[in-house]
């Protein structure tokens, strides 16, 4: 049923434009697991061996910080119309931190200037190896809409609001590992 290769195939790539959730998995050693839901349409398949996806302020930064410690990122996708598949890309990650030379030549590139509010990086993902396995009991389910919470959240609390929100949840892990925040952080006003 699983099958592996070294790459992204065509008709993969075509399964990921079509998805709207996928699902990042990280850890370090003595740390939490971290997964998280991802939506938005922030995902894009730059080549047969990397994605990147826009990061979105969250309650946390885990990735970010288990990239940087240590490498490892898997990003799941599920079937969750048309015939059934669940999508492994296994690899080793990387944070453009926002502000970064290779943020904004991304953001430019791949994502057309379009940032949204409330952006900290862009996760990239050199993939090393691809899995598809059946997916037989993922329920069907239809997709209505996208959200646009996050957006509206931070569009209402404002670049010094989304600043602080960085500074008091974004800079450290739950397990207490930085994640590279604090130094992309300007320096407060005293």
């Amino acid at each position: 049923m699983a099958q592996f290769f070294d790459h992204i195939p065509p008709a993969i790539q075509d399964f990921i434009k079509r998805q709207h959730v996928f699902f990042t998995a990280s850890a370090t050693e003595g740390s939490r697991i971290n997964l998280s839901p991802k939506g938005s349409d922030c995902l894009r398949v730059i080549s047969d061996k990397e994605v990147v996806y826009l990061d979105q302020t969250g309650s946390g930064n885990e990735t970010a910080a288990h990239i940087r410690t240590d490498g490892r990122l898997t990003i799941m996708f599920c079937a969750f119309e048309g015939p059934p598949m669940i999508l492994r890309l296994y690899g080793t990650g990387r944070v453009l931190p926002r502000g970064s030379q290779a943020y904004a030549g991304h953001l430019n590139t791949v994502y057309a200037g379009q940032e949204p509010p409330g952006a900290r990086q862009i996760i990239a993902l050199d993939v090393q190896s691809v899995q598809t396995s059946c997916g037989f009991a993922v329920p069907v389910m239809n997709f209505d809409h996208d959200r646009h919470t996050l957006e509206d959240w931070a569009t209402r609390k404002g670049p010094d609001g989304i600043d602080a929100y960085w500074r008091e949840k974004n800079v450290a892990t739950i397990d207490g590992i930085p994640t590279g925040m604090a130094e992309v952080l300007q320096p407060a006003a005293e």
